[in-house]
């Protein structure tokens, strides 16, 4: 079927149920950035393949939300003859609505794939105009979708202690004391990072993020229900949990959750994460529920020092492929052989060599020219571009290795750069260092610290569209909470051993797009003296070349200089005994100091 004859589809269903439209939202039932192809509703239906949106039907109109890292993309992959393209941020889908719907319309949701507090924001965005918004107990895309793939059944593995550094029943305790001192007898996770860091457990449901796709009821003694399909269990994973984790059926959930309305116990949910479903089902039980933020993610957030030790292993071996990647790189590109995907395979191939390498953390971005200006580029045989002398070539990728995830955007010039482009990529370099160095008091979030990598770029009456950090896992997710960088705000502190990207960029639309990108660790660092107040700051984890032939040296301070001389000096020392003489010979050249010796 083509797109419109899918919505065309969807709108008989509609007829049938009598509904007046549906809510398609790029989600699963844990609410995960990333899904599995079962769960992949919004693209089937429309084309956008991007992280994020939402689609609604109507029976006369459709549109499609995005955030600004997919304005380009979604026009080039969903007709506008069948969706109108809107801002989410800009003109959200309640404004939408509210000018669309009628008194007495009903609008279709399915309530495993909305979290509780966008669901009461749409009842009251219906109930402005007179409409209802209705659950629906059979998903709509479903019944249509003719070959919708089956649920995955990954295989699920112990994470071994070297790696996580901290047994499972210890953390399962502190959980539960947390539990207790709040008075809430069980907690009901539905992110499966969290269950795979309470569990230390790893599974492989979802590409490239090391998840099993699972639910858990954690009770105030310690024990915990893991609802899973016992298919995906491997020899020896029901030893490794222990006695105090008991094993059901996935569709065990419904009548666990009823138990615990019946005994009328308190139960804690995240209203930002877990499914609607969740709080309809365990009010309607009887139970108290108590909304709360998921209690792992912070705990998961603080790598302790062993998974401290292994991000800086993993960003090591990470650092020997990228050098080998942009020395092969520097070889390659003038020939104009090159293309987005050659050059991304190359890549995923060199850190595919390391003993400890598992999985790419996401599907390689590799932009060049025009390419690099859509933020979340995907290269598809259609798409793919040489890479040539004149442009900007902006490769963003990551791994994920036993001991730790990565996330680098380098973007480098083929050839000789503009003026232009020398000044656009020095004001986003000037961010990033300014972000690198920054000290900040206890308690300081990462809102208030965004500023200072778009300062550069305000100044010349320029930004970007996205935010400017997000939290990494410890081989799980690449994009993990609570703490981010964004304009956005966000009430969590950074606190040390906290990981975190460091990724201002520029993007001139149809031309190209510039990103400079490394993960960093909020550290403590010295009080100075007469000092009053305990300063963090960040190192950065990240060990790859910034692109000097891109720098305009007269555009930074002294201090910045020095920063970028300290930082190749780094990556020189760290990874010229690890790679072979071509390689080294080039890391010399592309490590020299900008500054005047």
């Amino acid at each position: 079927m083509t797109i419109h004859e899918r919505v065309e589809r969807l709108r008989k269903e509609l007829a049938e149920e009598g509904l007046a439209g549906f809510l398609v939202p790029r989600a699963d039932e844990h609410q995960g950035e990333y899904v599995p192809p079962r769960a992949q509703r919004l693209a089937w239906l429309t084309g956008f393949t991007g992280s994020a949106g939402l689609a609604v039907v109507l029976s006369d109109g459709a549109a499609i939300f995005v955030d600004g890292r997919y304005t380009l993309q979604v026009r080039d992959e969903t007709p506008e003859d069948v969706f109108e393209y809107h801002h989410v941020t800009e003109n959200p889908p309640a404004e939408w609505l509210r000018l669309r719907l009628r008194q007495g319309d009903r609008l279709g949701y399915d309530p495993w794939l909305h979290t509780i507090e966008s669901v009461e924001r749409l009842q009251a965005t219906c109930a402005k105009v007179g409409a209802t918004l209705v659950p629906v107990a059979e998903n709509l895309v479903d019944r249509i979708w003719d070959d919708q793939p089956p649920p995955p059944r990954g295989p699920i593995v112990p994470h071994d202690l070297k790696h996580s550094g901290r047994p499972s029943p210890d953390k399962r305790r502190e959980i539960a004391e947390l539990l207790a001192r709040d008075a809430v007898d069980a907690l009901v996770l539905t992110a499966p990072d969290s269950i795979a860091w309470l569990l230390n457990v790893r599974g492989s449901d979802v590409a490239h993020t090391p998840v099993p796709l699972a639910f858990a009821v954690v009770h105030r003694d310690a024990t915990v229900d893991l609802f899973v399909d016992a298919a995906k269990l491997t020899p020896g994973l029901r030893e490794h949990l222990g006695e105090g984790v008991r094993i059901l059926p996935p569709d065990a959930l419904g009548a666990a959750l009823d138990r615990l309305g019946a005994a009328r116990r308190t139960v804690q949910a995240d209203p930002t994460s877990a499914a609607a479903w969740m709080f309809q089902r365990l009010t309607g039980a009887g139970a108290t529920v108590a909304r709360a933020a998921d209690p792992c993610l912070l705990p998961k957030a603080m790598k302790n020092d062993v998974e401290l030790a292994g991000a800086r292993s993993a960003h090591e071996k990470d650092g020997i492929a990228l050098s080998r990647f942009f020395a092969w790189l520097a070889r390659e590109a003038p020939t104009g052989r090159l293309t987005e995907i050659s050059a991304a395979d190359r890549l995923d191939a060199l850190r595919a060599e390391e003993p400890l390498f598992r999985d790419v953390s996401f599907p390689t971005i590799s932009g060049a020219g025009r390419n690099g200006a859509i933020v979340h580029y995907r290269a598809t045989p259609r798409t793919d571009r040489r890479i040539e002398p004149g442009m900007l070539y902006l490769v963003d990728s990551g791994a994920q290795y036993l001991d730790g995830t990565t996330d680098v955007t380098r973007t480098v010039g083929i050839g000789p750069p503009t003026a232009e482009q020398r000044d656009r990529f020095t004001r986003v370099l000037r961010g990033h260092i300014a972000l690198a160095t920054a000290r900040f008091p206890r308690g300081t979030t990462g809102s208030q610290l965004d500023a200072l990598a778009r300062a550069s770029l305000w100044e010349a009456g320029l930004d970007y569209d996205h935010g400017t950090g997000h939290g990494v896992g410890s081989y799980l997710s690449v994009h993990e909470g609570p703490q981010r960088i964004s304009k956005v705000g966000n009430s969590v502190g950074l606190r040390p051993g906290m990981i975190v990207s460091n990724e201002p960029g520029y993007y001139k639309a149809a031309e190209y797009g510039i990103r400079i990108e490394s993960l960093v660790v909020v550290v403590p660092v010295p009080t100075p003296p007469g000092g009053e107040v305990t300063l963090y700051g960040f190192e950065t984890l990240t060990l790859a070349p910034i692109d000097r032939a891109l720098v305009d040296p007269a555009l930074l301070t002294p201090a910045e200089l020095a920063w970028l001389d300290a930082y190749h000096a780094r990556v020189r020392a760290v990874i010229t005994p690890k790679v072979d003489r071509e390689t080294a010979a080039w890391l010399a050249d592309v490590t020299r100091p900008l500054t005047p010796r």
